[in-house]
């Protein structure tokens, strides 16, 4: 299991996968705004979505936990 954790503080504007989802590496999972900028935090390696640990408006800290990460299942 990957832990995807942010990497700014910030307010979470998107949140742009659901649990279940495969994504690829680099692939955005959360949008935040940090200072009037939207940046994406993206996936630094492929798996599958297992949970979502903020939502939509959430107010984040720099390193805080955002999603985990699983292997991909045969």
């Amino acid at each position: 299991m990957s832990t995807l954790r942010s990497t700014v503080s910030g307010t979470v504007i998107e949140v742009l996968v659901k649990v279940g989802e495969k994504v690829a590496v680099d692939r955005d999972i959360v949008l935040v705004e940090s200072m009037k900028m939207e940046i994406p935090v993206a996936a630094e390696q492929a798996g599958v979505v297992r949970e979502i640990l903020v939502a939509k408006g959430d107010v984040i800290s720099e390193g805080q936990a955002l999603a985990e990460l699983g292997p991909f299942q045969a």
